[in-house]
């Protein structure tokens, strides 16, 4: 056995449809090459996976696997203006050549329906980067006050 693997890759898209930048990353032997392994069979996998999740350590796990498995690197964060709803999360996927534009939507719509479903993710996201704590501007005047006193 040579050790040589195949794998089923991602097939380019039309012309003029998409910036990916497709065919120009399968000819760069330097090239992270993971994302071509994306096809649109495994695609509608992911999505599946990412629709279902039922906690944030379910989604924690996803971003590692994507990172891991396919380069993507996905970022989630409270919008600066506040979270009232879903749609005040930044659901961003970092820009990479070969991953289509059609899926750098599909999979934040993805994790919206996601969120929607299971608010638990949501309030625990939030909850992570510390929007439902008290800030650390009150946090400070409260110690500097308390040494005041002393």
């Amino acid at each position: 056995m040579s050790g040589y693997f195949s794998f089923l890759l991602r097939q380019p898209c039309p012309p003029g449809a998409c910036e990916c930048d497709h065919e120009a990353l399968r000819a760069d032997i330097h090239g992270d090459q993971r994302i071509l392994r994306l096809t649109r069979e495994e695609e509608k996998k992911l999505l599946t996976h990412l629709e279902e999740m039922r906690t944030y350590q379910d989604l924690q796990r996803m971003q590692q696997r994507m990172q891991e498995q396919l380069g993507i690197v996905l970022t989630i964060t409270p919008s600066a203006r506040g979270v009232r709803t879903v749609r005040g999360l930044n659901i961003r996927l970092e820009e990479q050549r070969g991953l289509c534009r059609k899926t750098r939507q599909t999979i934040p719509a993805a994790i919206r329906r996601c969120l929607e479903n299971n608010q638990a993710i949501a309030f625990a996201l939030v909850d992570a980067h510390d929007l439902l704590a008290p800030t650390q501007e009150a946090h400070t005047i409260g110690t500097l006050s308390d040494q005041n006193h002393e």
